[in-house]
């Protein structure tokens, strides 16, 4: 498939399995009708399942300071709100 970004309306129809191919390898593309812009089919990002050590340490460094006794409260008013739970007594 050549790598013009755009396409018809009807190459999905009839390329359907190149194209997704390419979409799967990352590329978007524009479907124009009648030489029109109408829609755009993009790659979905995919969630990565892990954060390296040197990735986290970078994260962390950046991260807003936590007030340990605000987070605390926080959490205990979160829990009272739910006094019947079963799970509780």
């Amino acid at each position: 498939m050549s790598a013009q970004p755009e396409i018809t309306r009807r190459d999905p129809r009839n390329r359907s399995r190149e194209i997704m191919d390419v979409i799967r390898s990352g590329q978007s593309f524009t479907v124009a009708r009648d030489g029109h812009p109408i829609g755009q089919p993009v790659p979905l990002r995919r969630r990565r399942r892990f954060v390296s050590r040197q990735e986290f340490a970078a994260m962390s460094r950046t991260a807003p300071a936590i007030d340990i006794d605000t987070f605390r409260a926080d959490q205990d008013a979160t829990a009272d709100t739910y006094p019947d739970d079963p799970c509780a007594r």
